[in-house]
């Protein structure tokens, strides 16, 4: 299965780049009609609420084509027609008029509420992009709103860059002094123009992508970037560094002090983590729904580590449309196998009987929520008409997809497992009855001690943070991936170390039901950044509106919950490893 899954993604891996390839490797003639072609427009503190571009009522010359798009760039919500402007390839023009429109009362009134939210248009020319607002706003002198000026910009001044016979760059600006003054409800007739200069470049046609990820690589963005590694790499450290020398000094203590007990006094009565050697190894409450979480989380964690993969070899260079999306679906449908085979495997050696509600209980655990939320969501996108909203035939290629690829490989994973005969290794016979558990005082309850495990690896993270939600939900670029790569190893380290630490504390207490408590201590990073969103919303953005305030809130609920699933996975791993380590040091009767 895993030599299988392999394969399937460098094919993968090889689908993207030969796209990637394919898609902007063009050479032209002098005079050929390169389309331009339109993208979507929308407010532009809302990077979710995008429209298609003849929502607004501009004008066209010539039929609107729509171009065909890939799975990925529909869940990006990409919708590209056929742009009213010509760029044929080294034809310069000077005020060309593109299209005649005459506005009435309405289509004014669109255009004016376009304009006082910032709208703006995207548009690509041989796979590169360009921006520009549709208008301005005058405000200078004006205290009242009712006293703004609202304008239309009607020119665009295209500059195109070109290596001999190949596209290098692009750009676009709007001509400040051709404007239409949309103050008032007045029909009005608008002629659409625009001018095209083309430019000789040396930039090679294979760095023409650079100037899209040198935004993000600038010094001073890169000096914050390795200010971020260096206090999380110190974090770790001294966390590391503290949790080794305690638990070393104190477990060396704790194996002297066995050792001489038994040796001395056989019948004297056992305090401290071997007190409960024969609770510790006693299976979970709700075991079929642990065992499905850590099947879930096993699965999330091998897509990041995929994902990872794709990013480091620069499968998603700049406005590689929908790259990202279509390998989350296609990874997370080939990774459905993982999450059946540890479910089942783990479920049945906790001595599971129902291993086919297990099954079906992992296959939910996450899709499910998903669903439900993708939903309402999607619901939300159709009522505002935004082109967020995916149609009926992209929501069935997922089904599709859901329906032959990641059910059956979930199905097949959970009789893998199931028929694996794999048995839990515990160090310690079980007793027949469990031990009572002694009074704990506040702080080593379960939320105080959630709180204490999710503040560190969050310390250690929240500065990168910002930059990838600013690159999400928001029109930064963000290209490190390396950088990303080493922060996402550091949450991983520092999870895993104080997951073990807390594990330990709470075994010393005599409190043997550790299982639950080391996953959502693992995973209580993913209530940390889900804070976090709420003070990037409120303070670091401008984001309004219905819509897109439950765009972001919605899925960033779903990627909090994936982090609490991969990283609660990852804490009871580590707690799981340690505790079979330290019971296996002792002599347990």
């Amino acid at each position: 299965m895993a030599s299988s899954l392999v394969l399937q993604l460098l094919i993968l891996c090889s689908v993207i780049s030969f796209v990637r390839s394919d898609a902007s490797d063009h050479r032209y003639q002098v005079g050929y009609d390169v389309p331009l072609y339109a993208n979507k427009v929308g407010p532009f503190h809302n990077p979710s609420e995008t429209y298609r571009y003849f929502d607004l009522p501009f004008c066209s010359s010539a039929p609107v084509k729509e171009k065909k798009e890939a799975l990925g760039e529909v869940l990006n919500g990409d919708r590209l027609v056929s742009a009213p402007y010509r760029l044929e390839f080294l034809g310069d023009k000077d005020a060309e008029l593109a299209c005649k429109k005459h506005l009435s009362k309405a289509e004014v009134a669109n255009f004016r509420n376009a304009v006082s939210k910032d709208y703006y248009f995207q548009m690509y020319y041989d796979d590169l992009p360009i921006w520009g607002f549709l208008g301005k706003v005058d405000r200078e002198g004006k205290s009242d709103p009712s006293e703004y000026k609202y304008y239309l910009f009607k020119h665009l001044q295209f500059e195109i860059l070109y290596n001999k016979d190949r596209v290098i760059e692009i750009s676009v600006r709007s001509d400040p002094n051709a404007v239409v003054d949309l103050t008032e409800d007045n029909e009005v007739d608008v002629d659409f123009m625009y001018s095209v200069r083309w430019k000789e470049t040396d930039t090679p046609f294979e760095k023409r992508m650079e100037k899209y990820s040198q935004s993000s690589s600038l010094p001073h963005h890169l000096e914050i970037h390795w200010f971020s590694i260096i206090n999380s790499c110190v974090t770790v450290l001294l966390l590391t560094g503290f949790l080794a020398t305690i638990l070393m000094r104190v477990l060396k203590n704790d194996f002297v002090k066995y050792a001489h007990d038994e040796e001395t006094a056989d019948d004297q009565e056992e305090t401290g983590w071997k007190y409960i050697h024969g609770d510790v190894f006693r299976y979970p409450e709700c075991k079929s729904l642990f065992a499905a979480a850590v099947g879930s989380g096993t699965q999330l964690f091998a897509l990041a580590i995929f994902i990872f993969m794709l990013a480091l070899v620069g499968v998603f260079y700049p406005y590689n449309r929908g790259a990202l999306f279509t390998a989350l679906v296609v990874i997370y449908a080939l990774t459905s196998g993982i999450a059946g085979y540890t479910a089942a495997s783990f479920y049945c050696q906790l001595e599971g009987t129902n291993w086919v509600r297990n099954l079906l209980l992992t296959g939910g655990l996450f899709c499910g929520p998903l669903f439900l939320t993708f939903c309402f969501l999607n619901t939300v996108a159709i009522a505002y008409n935004t082109t967020a909203a995916l149609p009926f035939g992209t929501i069935m290629v997922i089904f599709l997809i859901w329906t032959l690829v990641t059910s059956p490989l979930l199905v097949v994973g959970g009789i893998a497992g199931k028929n694996s005969k794999a048995e839990f290794q515990a160090p310690c016979h079980t007793t027949k009855y469990p031990r009572e558990i002694p009074p704990l005082p506040w702080y080593r309850k379960t939320v105080p001690q959630m709180a204490m495990a999710g503040f560190l690896p969050f310390s250690a993270i929240y500065i990168e943070l910002y930059y990838i939600f600013a690159s999400v939900w928001g029109h930064r670029i963000y290209t490190i991936y390396s950088i990303l790569f080493i922060v996402f190893l550091i949450l991983l380290i520092v999870t895993a170390f104080i997951t073990v630490a807390l594990t330990y504390f709470q075994l010393a207490a005599e409190d043997h039901k550790w299982w639950w408590r080391s996953f959502l201590c693992g995973g209580s990073t993913g209530f940390f950044i889900y804070a976090y969103c709420l003070y990037y919303y409120y303070a670091r953005s401008d984001m309004s509106g219905f819509m897109q305030t439950s765009f972001f809130f919605g899925y960033m609920a779903c990627i909090c919950y994936g982090f609490f699933l991969m990283l609660g996975t990852v804490g009871f791993r580590a707690s799981l490893f340690f505790v079979r380590h330290i019971y296996h040091s002792i002599k347990c009767e």
